[in-house]
């Protein structure tokens, strides 16, 4: 049998080409990218904005049934269907979003896709990167220093300090840091209050920095930053504290969109980072618009499963951008179908092909919700080497009575040979020009009945359950001018309901909203439910336990 090699060494051993050479595939000159190192570089300003003028090629999102811990692929086959349109001769670049540090060094991993389907280099990926994550946790915490020591210096604003809404960010899982008192120690610290960090994911700066057409939109969109509110409840902008402008020249590197390669050395821009299950969940505008401008295929991804990250790519990303995806492929494992069906993971080994069956409603439930936006699917089977045909068969079958088709993927074995099969029906599909996309609810829509209509829709829930003071919130915003915004609900990714043992395709619950806040800079209204948490934190033995420095100095334990 073939040597096991894990991701990292598989990363390690790859054969890559200068970035320069990457470059040149999408015709960027060299001069317009600016190295940090020999293979990765940000795309500059001025050259995306020579670009107005061009047409755009297909857009072809990737997107997922609900994450299980036997694991699903999602981003391993966005990489994956990338090098496979590549290598059907069709010019083609890959939209991911940046890792997280919080995640890689709690549960999740990293966010590079895996096997023979990966973007290099991985480590810098998951890691440090270009630092754009620092950019951002450092904008954000600018603005948080400057309204304290705007309320210290005499409170010139007349801002209510109980009402101050922004919080501060790490790039970090910590809960000790959920919710603080800050200022103690006297007179000299200023005014103690009540506040909390969240992870720098889930930062408005991070979702503006992903919206943004420019450094003009961008700091535009940071000075519509509401802050805090006064006695009277009128708001208080980034821009009063006069904060704008310091924290677009903190960003203004951030927002080049970076180019990497993937093992086969094709194009793959990774820009961006919003968390999908708290977030809105997926890359930069600025850097798929830049590739739609650059290739004739781009194929994205949208966070966890399509309940969370391809309805906000959808009802968030390509309203805001004016996008107009061609094709979807929901990723689905067999392994997932059978832990949906009760399988245990640690059976997940034996054929059960009846568990396949039992577990295929979640899957089917993501193709209807998806083809309700009007976007033609496929369903991408992640191929284990544990799956039978037996196995494959039910998952194929059960597709088909829903109306699409599933094909078998071997990318993570066999890199781009063994995916040409889907990048021929995603040519197929986006060729047909059958898309005939729209958004799940119009602008104008009450606020709450647009969070009726996710819950009600897309997660097939009786009802949404909201205290009286968060449905006067969302009355205070519409009056106030935000009732056009969209929403973006924050929400377990591991069921369709707000409980997360729930699996399979619940009916019949209740969506609890417990807090809404507004991103007024970013353009939209995000509604907490049920537990979710905007600080995670790191589980019992986190990843950051087995990461360390081998004795040739090398990175090991990311994956």
């Amino acid at each position: 049998m073939a040597e096991f090699k894990t991701d990292i060494e598989i990363a390690r051993a790859a054969n890559k080409k200068p970035i320069q050479d990457i470059g040149a595939k999408l015709g960027i000159p060299s001069e317009h990218l600016l190295p940090y190192g020999h293979d990765k570089a940000k795309v500059s300003a001025d050259f995306i904005k020579s670009l107005r003028d061009r047409p755009e090629g297909k857009l072809v999102l990737v997107t997922a049934i609900n994450p299980t811990p036997a694991g699903e692929g999602k981003t391993t086959t966005t990489v994956g269907l990338g090098d496979g349109l590549n290598r059907i001769g069709k010019k083609a670049a890959i939209c991911i979003r940046e890792a997280s540090l919080g995640p890689n060094f709690g549960m999740k991993g990293g966010a590079a896709g895996g096997g023979h389907a990966q973007v290099v280099p991985m480590e810098d990926m998951n890691l440090h990167f270009t630092g754009d994550f620092h950019a951002i946790t450092s904008a954000h915490n600018l603005l948080s220093a400057m309204i304290d020591n705007h309320i210290y210096w005499g409170n010139e604003l007349g801002i209510d300090e109980r009402r101050v809404t922004w919080r501060r960010v790490m790039d970090m899982n910590d809960r000790a840091l959920r919710d603080i008192v800050v200022s103690l120690g006297g007179v000299a610290n200023g005014f103690p209050r009540q506040t909390g960090f969240d992870i720098t994911v889930a930062s408005e700066v991070m979702a503006i920095l992903c919206l943004a057409k420019d450094l003009d939109d961008l700091q535009k969109r940071l000075g519509d930053i509401v802050v805090a509110y006064r006695r009277d409840k009128s708001p208080v902008y980034c821009r009063d504290i006069k904060a704008d402008g310091a924290m677009t020249v903190l960003l203004k590197d951030a927002m080049q969109p970076n180019l990497v390669q993937t093992l086969e050395n094709n194009p793959a821009f990774v820009h961006g980072g919003p968390f999908a299950n708290i977030a809105h969940g997926c890359n930069s505008v600025i850097a798929t618009t830049t590739a739609l401008k650059l290739a004739d295929y781009v194929v994205t991804e949208a966070g966890f499963g399509a309940d969370l990250g391809a309805e906000k790519f959808f009802d968030i990303k390509c309203r805001k951008a004016g996008l107009k995806p061609a094709a979807a492929v929901i990723v689905a494992t067999v392994r997932a179908m059978k832990m949906n069906g009760g399988v245990k993971k640690e059976d997940l080994g034996s054929e059960n092909v009846e568990a396949v069956k039992k577990g295929c409603p979640n899957l089917g439930r993501h193709i209807a919700n998806t083809k309700g936006f009007g976007v033609p699917v496929v369903v991408a089977i992640n191929h284990f080497v544990s799956d039978t045909e037996a196995e494959i068969q039910a998952v194929k079958d059960y597709v088909a009575e829903q109306g699409a088709e599933a094909i078998v993927c071997r990318h993570w074995a066999d890199g781009s040979a063994g995916i040409e099969d889907l990048a021929r029906k995603v040519v197929e599909m986006a060729e047909s020009d059958a898309s005939n996309f729209s958004p799940l609810y119009p602008d104008d829509m009450p606020l709450f009945q647009k969070i009726e209509t996710i819950a009600k829709r897309i997660y097939h829930a009786d009802e949404v359950i909201a205290d009286k003071s968060v449905r006067a919130q969302l009355r205070q915003w519409e009056e106030a001018g935000y009732g056009h915004l969209p929403v973006c609900m924050a929400k377990t990714q591991y069921s369709f309901s707000t409980d997360p043992n729930l699996r399979g395709a619940p009916t019949g619950h209740s969506v609890p909203v417990r807090e809404v806040r507004l991103s007024a800079g970013a353009g939209f209204i995000v509604a907490i439910c049920g537990e979710i948490m905007t600080m995670p934190g790191l589980p019992r033995k986190p990843s950051a336990e087995v990461i360390g420095l081998n004795d040739e100095g090398n990175v090991e334990g990311l994956f």
